[in-house]
């Protein structure tokens, strides 16, 4: 801290000096000119001396980002020529926007990275990919000021020796035309005579030349990988998408949408996890649960309801018949009928155009993968020796379990847990991890615990399950084994890509380290034209971020090169669906922490709500994020019935960029769960209220009285 503000006040003293005494008068093109043969004398009796007082000078003024750049290197071109000028200024130029970069970087990099980490974490993901591209850019453009360039430069984490090497050779164009124009320094009558539109134009067209060589770089390396294939002259289909979950239903949608020819490949059920294993007969599940439940506690609200029967049969019945009903929307017939044409088989991938199916091969100008994840199966010794459930095969019980243990504490164990322990299973949470849900916030976990402990759930964390062995579950446990029984085991401890058996190892495609394929900033693997959307892609295994990255799949399959899309994920929401349901959105303050981002934090107790009150769900929060010194959302999660529903006014603010004011100035209907949204912007208006200013107020109502 000592060392930033000496140099800040070395810095500040200097140009105080400069200023006080008029120094900068000297680096002015009148003074130079009016005094050009008085410099060349002394240089002539004086020449190492000129020499390194001309490089000291030149290094020091742009390290303060001085003005007279310019003007000095028009007196180095007339006193040393056109080749030892423009050495001299050439490296002079460079260390002192290297130290101008430091300087920036020592005083002020902390501090912006502070205030606008969030912001300064993408500009630093940019410049780590293409920064080298555009520093080269803006040094070959002398329409953008080379000291603003240094400053900025110095704030991301571009390191100082690449930041050199680029200025090195990225300034020496416009060197050359000021040292050239300086040795004919007589012969100037002032600035503007040296850059002309035309040569402004030249150097402007030089400027675009690294993102050229950038896109000549990419079809060269396209060039590259499609070189062992041998692309078809004319194609079937515009895409061809591989499954029918989310992503791949979205995708296709999209480009029939728009009058393009497309195919969908599905092996097994339309609708994917989600319609047949997943959010659909979870929350039909959930439903009934929730009104076995509601009966219970009937007696609360003076209901009193006798011989309560719970028939699973049925409840499974009714799951089948959700399903069934939602499953037009999803149908084969459906998408025909909107122009897409679906195919019941299993793809291969043969090459970047070709898909084999059903014994045949159909040629596509582009693929898009969205063939989704499987429940992940945990090397516990005896588990293959077992008849196991899974999301995907829960939904075949016929009998309800007496005794359930559940693998995993995130979304989908603790929802299944909840829905079977009030069907009336004696549940058991087993949990490696220190907490449940690890994604939110210790505070909300603490509170999903203790509502799960208050229904009567068993939850077992830091136990690590070892074997399974005659109906027994044996977990590890500080060093000791703990025995859990079980009529059936659920594991829900997390999913992993559909990557295998559809050509992906034969093409060679890249996955990342959690095995999802490897995708770049537009969704293209290193095929540029075969594109991964949803569960298979990754980072998030939600139904709704499949949609929203199968639009950005689609789109840049379709319009590329002529127009492409970065995948946006800046405003993700997700829920999980207990009671009361937990629903997030943006950053929380573990995020916050973990980027060293400055926030504040204001809460609402949803007790003190009224209608929670009267409704009888008057557990919860609202916990509100806010860039600090500042009504801007970075994050918010809600713990209250519907969640999932009131998390929404949050996500549309932060979308469209509107502060908790906004939220604070919208009208919202009484009684209602939503003025929950209302008063949590209360309380950052009470707290942020102007002191001095009520106080005058204070005295302006007294003095009125």
């Amino acid at each position: 801290m000592l060392k930033k503000i000496f140099i800040f006040c070395l810095f500040l003293i200097l140009i105080i000096t400069i200023k006080l005494f008029g120094l900068d008068q000297y680096l002015s093109f009148e003074y130079i000119k009016e005094n050009q043969s008085l410099f060349e004398s002394y240089y002539l009796t004086h020449r190492f001396t000129t020499i390194f007082a001309f490089f000291g000078i030149y290094i020091i003024s742009t390290a303060l980002s001085i003005p007279g750049a310019t003007v000095l290197t028009l007196l180095g071109g007339a006193l040393f020529g056109l080749e030892l000028g423009l050495v001299l200024i050439s490296f002079a130029s460079s260390i002192g926007a290297t130290m101008a970069f430091l300087i920036s970087r020592t005083v002020l990099r902390d501090y912006v990275e502070k205030k606008y980490a969030r912001y300064l974490k993408r500009i630093n993901e940019g410049v780590k990919k293409e920064g080298g591209f555009y520093l080269f850019s803006l040094r070959l453009v002398p329409l953008f000021p080379f000291f603003l360039i240094n400053l900025t430069m110095g704030l991301t984490k571009l390191s100082a020796f690449k930041f050199y090497v680029i200025s090195q050779i990225g300034m020496l164009p416009g060197t050359f035309v000021y040292v050239n124009a300086g040795s004919q320094l007589s012969d100037l009558e002032s600035l503007e005579g040296i850059m002309g539109p035309d040569i402004i134009g030249s150097f402007v067209l030089l400027g675009l030349f690294p993102l050229l060589a950038k896109k000549i770089l990419e079809w060269l390396k396209a060039k590259k990988v499609y070189r062992n294939y041998k692309k078809p002259k004319n194609f079937d289909y515009n895409i061809v998408t591989i499954g029918a979950g989310s992503g791949g239903l979205v995708a296709s949608y999209i480009a029939a949408a728009v009058k393009a020819k497309v195919a969908l490949i599905e092996k097994d059920k339309m609708g994917g996890d989600c319609l047949n294993t997943g959010c659909v007969p979870s929350k039909a599940l959930l439903k009934s649960a929730k009104m076995a439940h509601a009966l219970k506690v009937a007696k609360d609200y003076g209901v009193h309801a006798q011989g309560i029967k719970i028939d699973f049969q049925q409840v499974m019945k009714r799951v089948q018949q959700v399903i069934k009903k939602i499953e037009p929307h999803d149908s084969i017939e459906r998408y025909e009928s909107l122009g897409v044409e679906c195919i019941q088989g299993e793809a291969k991938i043969i090459s970047p155009w070709e898909i084999e199916v059903n014994s045949k091969i159909v040629t596509t100008k582009n693929i898009i993968i969205a063939t989704g994840a499987s429940p992940f199966i945990p090397p516990i010794k005896g588990i293959e020796s077992i008849k196991y459930l899974t999301s995907h095969n829960l939904w075949q019980l016929k009998s309800l379990p007496q005794k359930l243990v559940i693998l995993g504490g995130g979304p989908i164990g603790l929802e299944m847990a909840l829905a079977f322990h009030r069907l009336g299973s004696k549940v058991t949470v087993v949990e490696m991890g220190t907490r449940l849900m690890m994604k939110e916030d210790n505070d909300i976990s603490e509170m999903v615990l203790e509502n799960l402990k208050e229904e009567g759930i068993e939850v077992l964390l830091e136990h690590e399950a070892t074997e399974v062995h005659n109906g027994k579950l044996i977990c590890s446990h500080q060093s000791e084994n703990i025995e859990v029984l079980f009529d059936e085991i659920l594991i829900a401890v997390g999913r992993k890509a559909n990557t295998k058996g559809f050509g992906l190892e034969e093409l060679k495609i890249e996955l990342n380290s959690n095995g999802t394929i490897k995708t770049n900033d537009f969704l293209q693997t290193k095929f540029p034209n075969i594109y991964a959307c949803g569960d298979v892609a990754g980072p998030y295994q939600l139904t709704h971020t499949a949609s929203h990255q199968a639009w950005y799949c689609t789109v840049n399959a379709l319009f590329s090169p002529f127009k492409k899309f970065k995948v946006d994920y800046r405003v993700i929401p997700w829920c999980t669906y207990l009671d009361p349901e937990v629903a997030t959105v943006g950053l929380n303050e573990t995020a916050c922490l973990e980027s060293g981002i400055e926030y504040a934090v204001y809460t609402y107790d949803i007790s003190d709500l009224d209608r929670a009150i009267a409704d009888g769900v008057d557990k919860g929060i609202v916990k509100v994020l806010l860039a600090k010194n500042s009504d801007k959302i970075l994050g918010a999660t809600i713990v209250a019935a519907n969640a999932g529903e009131l998390i929404a006014e949050f996500v549309t603010s932060m979308k469209h960029s509107k502060g908790l004011n906004h939220i604070l100035g919208t009208i919202h209907s009484y009684p209602t769960m939503a003025e929950a949204n209302k008063f949590v912007a209360g309380q950052w208006k009470r707290k942020t209220a102007p002191q001095r200013l009520l106080a005058m107020a204070q005295k302006f109502h007294s003095w009125r009285r």
